[in-house]
């Protein structure tokens, strides 16, 4: 398309008040890693539910408008050894008015530095190939690569998760990589409860990213709530800093270890 069409479009768009197509983010797994790891012969099944109040209301290509989205995920993972786990995804969704839909699968290694080596970090480091569905996502396959970052001093834990990630095959496969961060503040109030602030963000390009205007930054302020010593249940409203993205979004997870 001519640069010159662009322009039209993009201020027909502002015009009309409904929000530009923004920069990729994960709307599926809306959560940010901590360090630890899966003990060794556990599983752990979690299970990620959110629906997207305010969104997208434009195709993007085939990718469908994510407002009135209904998204549903299921993730195992299995403790390898003391540093090491491998997890699996099946990730559906629903949109306004249609039937659920399947999205695609997922698979994921993640590898962290032993608590032994008593470094002043906890550092861990995730890869995810992920094999979506057209409706959700232009490529055919996607790689991302998580490192986490953890501190905690007392009552305080904070988690960086510096993500980047890109298409493999089809569409944009050859456009690099996207900046896809993300971060949580914890405050433990109590053994069962903790309190946080989690920010995820989508920059574009790693190499040339958008106007600020058309980043995402979102802010989830929520909790985990530990339910008995092996099921924890997180909840957390997300909202929207700039006019890209999914601007209003409830989330919920609920991981159970066995």
């Amino acid at each position: 398309m001519l640069a010159s069409s662009r322009s039209v479009i993009a201020a027909l768009i502002a015009a009309s008040g409904t929000p530009a197509l923004a920069a990729a983010q994960d709307p599926f797994e809306i959560q940010v890693y901590e360090y630890v790891t899966v003990p060794a012969g556990k599983f752990n099944l979690e299970t990620h539910l959110n629906f997207v109040h305010r969104g997208t209301t434009l195709f993007d290509g085939k990718v469908a408008p994510s407002e009135q989205q209904t998204h549903l995920t299921f993730e195992l993972t299995r403790g390898i050894t003391n540093w090491f786990e491998l997890a699996g995804y099946l990730v559906m969704a629903r949109r306004d008015g249609e039937s659920p839909d399947y999205v695609g699968w997922r698979v994921r290694p993640r590898v962290r530095v032993p608590a032994s080596w008593n470094w002043p970090v906890g550092l861990s480091l995730s890869t995810e190939v992920a094999f979506p569905t057209d409706e959700y996502e232009e490529a055919d396959a996607t790689l991302e690569i998580r490192p986490i970052i953890e501190w905690g001093r007392g009552r305080l834990l904070i988690d960086v998760n510096p993500v980047i990630g890109r298409a493999l095959k089809g569409p944009g496969s050859g456009d690099g990589w996207d900046a896809e961060p993300g971060a949580r503040i914890g405050w433990t109030v109590s053994k069962r409860l903790d309190l946080s602030l989690e920010y995820y963000g989508a920059y574009g390009l790693v190499s040339d990213p958008l106007p600020v205007k058309e980043q995402v930054h979102q802010f989830y302020p929520g909790w985990d709530f530990q339910i008995n010593d092996n099921i924890v249940w997180n909840f957390g409203v997300g909202f929207g800093a700039t006019d890209a993205g999914n601007r209003l979004v409830s989330k919920m997870r609920l991981g159970w270890l066995f």
